[in-house]
């Protein structure tokens, strides 16, 4: 597109979408069907800039009521925003759920990764396709993990209109999947969150207590049942005395990088900048991850409040949930507990009567799995591209639109309401010494009873799978999902910590567990997660940009030849793997070998 602006003319429905969420225009600078006499001169234009963060938001409203965004479209938003349509265009075509060319109003992603192709999602989409036939008016989309993985294989259908409305077809057949894009509104409903913990209503749970047990919409339930009594006792400790207990708790990270919270929190609480920020990274987007969906829409109020109490203790006074876009289930929860806790006085200008203030922007991501990358993801909220910055400045320093800013995800914050309500004491005797606390596990695949599990830092894998009904003929178990490693079936003896899995040569991550037996053909597995990392590399650095293609190329050729040719291409695979883990600019390029290179080395793939 160009740098300036085209004659492209909005719809009527297009305009609508945007003055919907903007207002509408002030002047002919900003799109207004007016005289040119307010053209001689500028107005309105830094105030304009100052909303460049609305970006996402806007392109969101198009695509919800049109299905694709149109040059039109897309210029009418720049001219309201004073965006160059250039930069707009680069931020629309690098989300998977937006489409900058003409597409029916109707999109049904269908999940082809991980869990979904070994449950048969390849066939699911060709019965689709065969169902549906030309000219049906849906898009049918083959789609990265959607975040259903207990409930392989997954569709979403998303119509667009005004109202957008979903819907979610999970275990799919042809039939149902059809259904959901043909009529969402006649689509059976989801279960209830609770059928993903297959452990709902024990005793034993901290973080999974209230999932199947409080009713999810009513803050009365939640509070009936233990809700806010964190943040009262936030309040009684004071900023300081939070950030001390989840010191002492030992709470770390538990997206995978494993940094001490109440460090990050300490160190963004002494900034002397301001303001501060606090942000949720609820983008899981992690193939085989789906433990925050679960905690999202069984339990949201306690997210609410323990995101204010995470902005209390690091002198935040706003806060933004950031969303993964193919989750509206938990969308629809969170608004709602958002909108009854700001109503209820648990958000707003004076929480709870202490003089605190603090509310909460949900901002939906649109398909990009490089945004859960912290730095990534704040790019995304101020309306770029959501490609990771070099650090340092680190965000605690230099982090959402410049300023001090605190980034957990929803487990991490989930945590910090058993550490206030319970102690730090009595927190950090759960687990072991270095890994303390519970921890959440996402077990999907070649298993029995799928779904998400609550266990105490330090129980082995094979004690999960058991609980899980591990099928027989396991070949291995992938832990961490793409990102991650896999381990062999007589390994099960590894326990489930930080250091734990490190010292036997793989990661725990965000607590990815997927079994595959016998039955799964692991080469196109391994094609399949090379696949996904060429497709969600940002590509802003060239060795991730160029090695993920590599990869994919040379697994590609393994899989159409055996001996020395294959011999060639796994050297080849071990020089682009280490260039990629040494000189990527972040995560996602560091750990796009690591599964593959797991396989070969540890289940010897390509024997």
């Amino acid at each position: 597109m160009d740098l300036h602006f085209g004659d492209s003319k909005p719809t009527d429905d297009e305009r609508a979408a945007v003055d919907a969420l903007l207002g509408p225009p002030e002047s002919s600078w900003e799109g207004a069907d007016r005289s040119d006499a307010d053209l001689r001169w500028a107005k309105g234009g830094r105030a304009a800039r100052d909303r460049r963060d609305l970006l996402l938001p806007g392109l969101h409203a198009i695509n919800d009521r049109i299905g694709w965004i149109s040059e039109g479209a897309l210029d009418y938003l720049c001219r309201r925003l004073t965006v160059p349509p250039s930069e707009a265009y680069g931020v629309a075509t690098f989300y998977a759920m937006f489409s900058v060319k003409p597409r029916p109003a109707t999109v049904l992603h269908v999940c082809t990764d991980l869990a979904c192709a070994a449950a048969g999602a390849n066939e699911l989409c060709a019965g689709i396709e065969a169902r549906l036939g030309l000219g049906s008016g849906v898009s049918v989309e083959r789609s990265p993990c959607l975040g259903l993985c207990e409930r392989a294989p997954a569709a979403l259908a998303i119509k667009a209109g005004d109202p957008v409305r979903t819907a979610v077809s999970a275990p799919a057949t042809v039939h149902d999947a059809v259904l959901a894009a043909s009529a969402p509104d006649s689509a059976p409903e989801e279960p209830a969150a609770a059928m993903a913990v297959p452990q709902a209503g024990g005793d034993e749970l901290v973080l999974l207590k209230r999932v199947g047990v409080v009713d999810p919409l009513s803050l009365d339930d939640y509070r009936a049942h233990g809700g806010y009594s964190a943040l009262r006792r936030a309040f009684e400790l004071g900023p300081a005395g939070v950030i001390r207990e989840v010191t002492d708790s030992g709470l770390v990270g538990r997206g995978g990088a494993a940094f001490p919270t109440g460090r990050k929190w300490q160190a963004t609480a002494s900034q002397p900048d301001h303001p501060h920020y606090l942000v949720c990274n609820a983008d899981e987007s992690e193939p085989g991850t789906f433990k925050d969906r679960v905690l999202m829409e069984g339990d949201p109020y306690a997210l609410v409040e323990a995101m204010t109490i995470a902005a209390y203790a690091t002198g935040a006074h706003k806060g933004y949930l950031y969303l993964r876009g193919e989750y509206p289930r938990a969308l629809a929860r969170l608004e709602h507990a958002i909108a009854q806790a700001r109503a209820r006085g648990f958000l707003g200008d004076d929480v709870l009567g202490q003089g605190y203030a603090f509310d909460i922007e949900i901002r939906r991501g649109a398909g990009a799995y490089i945004c859960g990358e912290e730095t990534a993801l704040f790019n995304s909220i101020e309306g770029y591209r959501g490609e990771p910055r070099s650090k340092p400045p680190f965000p605690v320093e230099k982090g959402l639109f410049g300023k001090p800013t605190v980034e957990n995800n929803v487990e991490t914050l989930v945590n910090v309401l058993p550490i206030l309500t319970m102690g730090a004491p009595a927190y950090a005797a759960i687990g072991t010494e270095r890994s303390t606390g519970p921890k959440l596990f996402c077990v999907s695949g070649s298993v029995a009873r799928p779904g998400i599990y609550e266990l105490p830092f330090g129980a082995t894998l094979g004690e999960l799978l058991e609980l899980a009904g591990v099928r027989d003929g396991l070949r291995a178990v992938l832990l961490g999902g793409a990102a991650g490693g896999f381990v062999r079936p007589d390994e099960m003896d590894i326990p489930l910590t930080f250091e734990g899995t490190r010292e036997a040569g793989t990661t725990l991550g965000s607590g990815v567990v997927l079994a595959f037996d016998d039955t799964v053909p692991l080469p196109r597995l391994l094609l399949r997660i090379a696949e996904f990392f060429r497709d969600e590399s940002c590509g802003q650095c060239v060795p991730c940009r160029v090695g993920t293609v590599r990869q994919e190329e040379a697994l590609h050729r393994i899989a159409e030849r055996t001996g020395l040719a294959a011999a060639d291409d796994i050297a080849l695979l071990r020089e682009v793997g280490r260039a990629m883990r040494d000189a990527s600019i972040c995560g996602l390029g560091q750990t796009a070998w690591n599964a593959v290179e797991s396989a070969i080395d540890r289940l010897g793939a390509y024997e």
